[in-house]
Protein backbone atom coordinates (compact mmCIF):
# COMPACT_ATOMS: atom_id res chain seq x y z
CA UNK A 1 0.00 0.00 0.00
CA UNK A 2 1.48 3.45 -0.73
CA UNK A 3 1.31 6.42 1.40
CA UNK A 4 -0.64 8.63 -0.87
CA UNK A 5 -4.32 8.73 0.12
CA UNK A 6 -6.57 6.27 -2.48
CA UNK A 7 -9.49 6.03 -0.39
CA UNK A 8 -12.60 5.79 -2.37
CA UNK A 9 -10.68 6.88 -5.66
CA UNK A 10 -9.75 4.95 -8.73
CA UNK A 11 -6.59 4.35 -10.40
CA UNK A 12 -6.01 2.78 -13.42
CA UNK A 13 -2.72 1.26 -14.83
CA UNK A 14 -2.13 1.84 -18.46
CA UNK A 15 0.41 -0.93 -19.99
CA UNK A 16 2.48 0.26 -22.01
CA UNK A 17 2.23 1.99 -25.18
CA UNK A 18 4.51 3.03 -28.10
CA UNK A 19 4.18 6.46 -29.24
CA UNK A 20 5.57 9.60 -31.03
CA UNK A 21 7.01 12.17 -28.51
CA UNK A 22 4.16 15.19 -28.58
CA UNK A 23 1.61 12.31 -28.27
CA UNK A 24 3.13 10.95 -24.31
CA UNK A 25 3.22 14.78 -23.59
CA UNK A 26 -0.35 15.08 -24.56
CA UNK A 27 -1.67 12.02 -22.65
CA UNK A 28 0.01 13.49 -19.65
CA UNK A 29 -2.11 16.37 -19.69
CA UNK A 30 -5.29 14.88 -20.47
CA UNK A 31 -4.69 12.43 -17.98
CA UNK A 32 -4.64 15.56 -15.51
CA UNK A 33 -7.43 16.88 -16.65
CA UNK A 34 -9.24 13.64 -16.05
CA UNK A 35 -7.90 13.20 -12.59
CA UNK A 36 -9.14 17.29 -11.75
CA UNK A 37 -12.43 16.55 -13.36
CA UNK A 38 -13.22 13.73 -10.46
CA UNK A 39 -12.06 10.46 -13.12
CA UNK A 40 -9.88 8.09 -12.69
CA UNK A 41 -6.26 8.78 -11.12
CA UNK A 42 -3.56 7.57 -13.34
CA UNK A 43 0.15 5.48 -13.70
CA UNK A 44 1.36 4.66 -17.03
CA UNK A 45 4.34 3.37 -18.84
CA UNK A 46 5.18 4.08 -22.36
CA UNK A 47 7.61 3.84 -25.20
CA UNK A 48 8.76 7.01 -27.10
CA UNK A 49 8.55 5.50 -30.79
CA UNK A 50 10.12 7.34 -33.02
CA UNK A 51 12.89 7.77 -30.53
CA UNK A 52 12.35 11.42 -29.36
CA UNK A 53 14.62 14.41 -27.58
CA UNK A 54 12.56 16.06 -25.11
CA UNK A 55 13.73 19.33 -24.23
CA UNK A 56 13.11 20.80 -21.00
CA UNK A 57 10.64 23.94 -20.43
CA UNK A 58 13.26 26.38 -20.15
CA UNK A 59 15.54 24.82 -22.67
CA UNK A 60 17.44 27.20 -25.50
CA UNK A 61 17.19 25.75 -28.94
CA UNK A 62 20.51 26.68 -29.75
CA UNK A 63 21.62 24.05 -27.48
CA UNK A 64 20.09 21.25 -29.83
CA UNK A 65 21.64 19.65 -32.97
CA UNK A 66 18.49 20.36 -34.74
CA UNK A 67 20.09 19.03 -38.11
CA UNK A 68 21.38 15.91 -36.54
CA UNK A 69 18.30 15.02 -35.13
CA UNK A 70 16.04 15.98 -38.17
CA UNK A 71 18.75 13.80 -40.18
CA UNK A 72 18.58 10.46 -37.94
CA UNK A 73 14.60 10.40 -37.97
CA UNK A 74 14.46 11.96 -34.10
CA UNK A 75 11.49 13.52 -33.19
CA UNK A 76 12.15 16.83 -31.06
CA UNK A 77 9.32 18.09 -28.31
CA UNK A 78 9.57 20.43 -24.92
CA UNK A 79 8.23 18.83 -22.19
CA UNK A 80 5.76 20.75 -19.23
CA UNK A 81 8.54 20.37 -16.91
CA UNK A 82 11.94 21.47 -16.41
CA UNK A 83 15.36 20.27 -16.36
CA UNK A 84 17.55 19.26 -19.28
CA UNK A 85 17.23 17.48 -22.74
CA UNK A 86 16.88 13.73 -22.79
CA UNK A 87 17.55 11.74 -25.42
CA UNK A 88 14.55 8.89 -25.25
CA UNK A 89 15.83 5.74 -27.16
CA UNK A 90 12.80 3.75 -28.67
CA UNK A 91 14.98 0.74 -27.54
CA UNK A 92 16.77 1.75 -24.06
CA UNK A 93 14.76 3.83 -22.81
CA UNK A 94 11.19 3.11 -20.62
CA UNK A 95 9.00 5.95 -19.75
CA UNK A 96 6.39 6.78 -16.58
CA UNK A 97 4.41 8.89 -15.08
CA UNK A 98 2.53 9.63 -12.57
CA UNK A 99 -0.76 11.57 -12.34
CA UNK A 100 -3.08 12.86 -9.70
CA UNK A 101 -4.92 15.64 -8.21
CA UNK A 102 -2.75 18.17 -6.30
CA UNK A 103 -4.72 17.99 -3.24
CA UNK A 104 -3.91 14.30 -2.89
CA UNK A 105 -0.43 14.52 -3.32
CA UNK A 106 2.30 16.09 -0.32
CA UNK A 107 2.54 20.00 -1.32
CA UNK A 108 6.63 19.01 0.15
CA UNK A 109 8.52 19.01 -3.17
CA UNK A 110 11.16 16.55 -1.50
CA UNK A 111 8.56 14.26 0.15
CA UNK A 112 6.58 14.38 -2.55
CA UNK A 113 9.40 12.71 -4.91
CA UNK A 114 10.17 10.51 -2.18
CA UNK A 115 6.48 8.85 -2.27
CA UNK A 116 6.29 8.84 -6.14
CA UNK A 117 9.47 7.43 -6.93
CA UNK A 118 9.12 4.73 -4.59
CA UNK A 119 7.64 2.44 -7.65
CA UNK A 120 10.28 3.16 -9.56
CA UNK A 121 12.48 2.14 -7.18
CA UNK A 122 10.25 -1.15 -6.22
CA UNK A 123 10.85 -2.38 -9.47
CA UNK A 124 14.05 -1.67 -10.37
CA UNK A 125 14.52 -4.41 -7.12
CA UNK A 126 12.57 -6.16 -9.30
CA UNK A 127 15.25 -6.19 -11.85
CA UNK A 128 17.97 -6.86 -9.56
CA UNK A 129 19.24 -3.55 -9.66
CA UNK A 130 19.24 -1.89 -5.92
CA UNK A 131 18.74 1.48 -7.27
CA UNK A 132 17.99 4.57 -4.87
CA UNK A 133 18.51 8.02 -4.48
CA UNK A 134 21.48 9.86 -5.07
CA UNK A 135 22.85 10.41 -1.22
CA UNK A 136 25.27 13.31 -2.49
CA UNK A 137 25.60 15.53 -5.39
CA UNK A 138 28.41 15.62 -8.33
CA UNK A 139 28.80 18.73 -10.64
CA UNK A 140 28.01 19.21 -14.00
CA UNK A 141 28.72 17.68 -17.19
CA UNK A 142 27.12 19.19 -19.81
CA UNK A 143 24.30 21.58 -18.27
CA UNK A 144 21.84 20.86 -21.40
CA UNK A 145 21.81 17.66 -21.00
CA UNK A 146 19.26 15.98 -18.27
CA UNK A 147 21.37 12.87 -17.26
CA UNK A 148 24.75 14.89 -17.65
CA UNK A 149 23.70 17.83 -14.82
CA UNK A 150 24.76 18.09 -11.69
CA UNK A 151 23.42 15.17 -9.95
CA UNK A 152 20.22 15.97 -7.48
CA UNK A 153 19.55 13.62 -4.33
CA UNK A 154 15.90 14.69 -4.38
CA UNK A 155 15.13 13.03 -7.71
CA UNK A 156 18.19 11.63 -9.19
CA UNK A 157 18.13 7.58 -9.27
CA UNK A 158 21.31 6.28 -9.39
CA UNK A 159 23.11 2.64 -8.91
CA UNK A 160 27.05 2.15 -8.23
CA UNK A 161 27.65 5.53 -9.11
CA UNK A 162 26.05 6.15 -12.23
CA UNK A 163 22.65 7.73 -13.07
CA UNK A 164 19.73 5.58 -14.19
CA UNK A 165 16.85 7.44 -13.85
CA UNK A 166 15.97 11.31 -14.04
CA UNK A 167 12.84 12.56 -12.77
CA UNK A 168 10.59 15.89 -13.06
CA UNK A 169 7.11 16.98 -11.58
CA UNK A 170 5.11 19.66 -12.98
CA UNK A 171 2.20 20.92 -10.66
CA UNK A 172 -1.04 22.67 -12.32
CA UNK A 173 -3.45 24.48 -10.11
CA UNK A 174 -5.55 21.43 -9.73
CA UNK A 175 -3.69 18.46 -10.39
CA UNK A 176 0.27 17.08 -10.58
CA UNK A 177 2.13 14.85 -13.26
CA UNK A 178 5.69 13.17 -12.40
CA UNK A 179 6.94 11.50 -15.05
CA UNK A 180 10.53 10.01 -15.57
CA UNK A 181 12.37 8.22 -17.55
CA UNK A 182 14.19 4.79 -16.67
CA UNK A 183 17.36 3.81 -18.68
CA UNK A 184 17.21 -0.14 -19.77
CA UNK A 185 20.15 0.12 -22.36
CA UNK A 186 22.68 2.97 -22.66
CA UNK A 187 23.40 4.93 -25.97
CA UNK A 188 25.72 8.03 -25.00
CA UNK A 189 26.91 8.52 -28.71
CA UNK A 190 23.91 9.45 -29.63
CA UNK A 191 23.18 10.90 -26.29
CA UNK A 192 25.82 13.12 -26.54
CA UNK A 193 25.41 14.09 -31.06
CA UNK A 194 21.71 15.24 -29.68
CA UNK A 195 23.79 18.56 -28.53
CA UNK A 196 25.72 21.18 -30.34
CA UNK A 197 28.78 21.31 -29.33
CA UNK A 198 28.73 18.96 -26.27
CA UNK A 199 32.21 19.41 -24.09
CA UNK A 200 32.36 16.27 -22.28
CA UNK A 201 34.03 12.96 -23.33
CA UNK A 202 32.44 9.70 -24.50
CA UNK A 203 34.45 8.45 -21.60
CA UNK A 204 32.65 10.73 -18.95
CA UNK A 205 29.12 10.25 -19.96
CA UNK A 206 29.74 6.61 -19.81
CA UNK A 207 31.18 7.27 -16.32
CA UNK A 208 27.73 9.19 -15.44
CA UNK A 209 25.46 7.46 -16.52
CA UNK A 210 23.98 3.43 -16.48
CA UNK A 211 21.43 1.44 -17.63
CA UNK A 212 19.00 -1.66 -16.26
CA UNK A 213 20.97 -3.88 -19.26
CA UNK A 214 24.96 -3.34 -17.77
CA UNK A 215 23.60 -4.99 -13.92
CA UNK A 216 20.56 -7.29 -14.88
CA UNK A 217 19.83 -10.07 -17.64
CA UNK A 218 16.11 -9.05 -17.40
CA UNK A 219 14.50 -8.25 -21.32
CA UNK A 220 13.87 -5.08 -22.42
CA UNK A 221 9.65 -6.25 -21.83
CA UNK A 222 10.28 -8.12 -18.34
CA UNK A 223 11.87 -4.90 -17.10
CA UNK A 224 8.63 -2.83 -18.71
CA UNK A 225 6.45 -5.76 -16.65
CA UNK A 226 8.53 -5.16 -13.44
CA UNK A 227 8.14 -1.25 -13.75
CA UNK A 228 4.27 -1.84 -14.16
CA UNK A 229 3.56 -4.23 -11.45
CA UNK A 230 4.90 -2.26 -9.23
CA UNK A 231 3.49 1.31 -10.47
CA UNK A 232 -0.04 -1.15 -10.20
CA UNK A 233 0.57 -2.52 -6.42
CA UNK A 234 1.52 0.87 -5.46
CA UNK A 235 -1.20 2.51 -6.12
CA UNK A 236 -3.98 -0.65 -5.99
CA UNK A 237 -4.87 0.63 -9.46
CA UNK A 238 -6.54 -1.51 -12.33
CA UNK A 239 -5.40 -1.85 -15.89
CA UNK A 240 -7.14 0.67 -18.04
CA UNK A 241 -7.16 2.25 -21.22
CA UNK A 242 -7.99 5.49 -22.29
CA UNK A 243 -11.39 6.61 -23.21
CA UNK A 244 -11.91 7.91 -26.95
CA UNK A 245 -12.83 11.19 -25.55
CA UNK A 246 -9.29 11.38 -24.06
CA UNK A 247 -7.49 9.95 -27.20
CA UNK A 248 -9.63 12.88 -29.23
CA UNK A 249 -8.13 15.16 -26.65
CA UNK A 250 -5.03 14.31 -26.82
CA UNK A 251 -4.43 14.23 -30.31
CA UNK A 252 -5.89 18.03 -30.42
CA UNK A 253 -3.17 18.81 -27.97
CA UNK A 254 0.16 16.70 -29.38
CA UNK A 255 -1.07 18.89 -32.93
CA UNK A 256 -1.79 22.51 -32.04
CA UNK A 257 0.88 22.30 -28.88
CA UNK A 258 3.59 19.03 -28.32
CA UNK A 259 4.34 18.91 -31.93
CA UNK A 260 3.87 22.83 -32.81
CA UNK A 261 7.17 24.96 -33.59
CA UNK A 262 6.54 27.67 -31.63
CA UNK A 263 6.39 25.10 -28.37
CA UNK A 264 9.12 23.18 -29.31
CA UNK A 265 11.52 26.20 -30.51
CA UNK A 266 11.05 28.50 -28.63
CA UNK A 267 8.60 27.65 -25.40
CA UNK A 268 5.64 29.86 -26.64
CA UNK A 269 2.75 27.89 -25.47
CA UNK A 270 0.19 27.78 -29.03
CA UNK A 271 -3.09 27.28 -26.77
CA UNK A 272 -2.07 29.05 -23.57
Amino acid sequence: MTDVDRTEREWRLVREESLPGPLCMALDVVAAETAADGGPRTVRVYRWQPSTLSLGYHQRPEDIDWAFCEREGITVTRRPTGGGAIYHDEHGDISYSIIAPAAELPGDLMASYERLCQPLLDGCAAMGVAADFAHESADALHEPACYLRDIHPAHDIIYEGGKLSGNAQYRRRDSVIQHGSLTYHATPERTRACFTDPDVSLDRITDRITAIDEHSDVSRGEAVRALEDALQKWADAEVGTWTDQELERAEEIATEKFGAKAWNRTGEDPIA
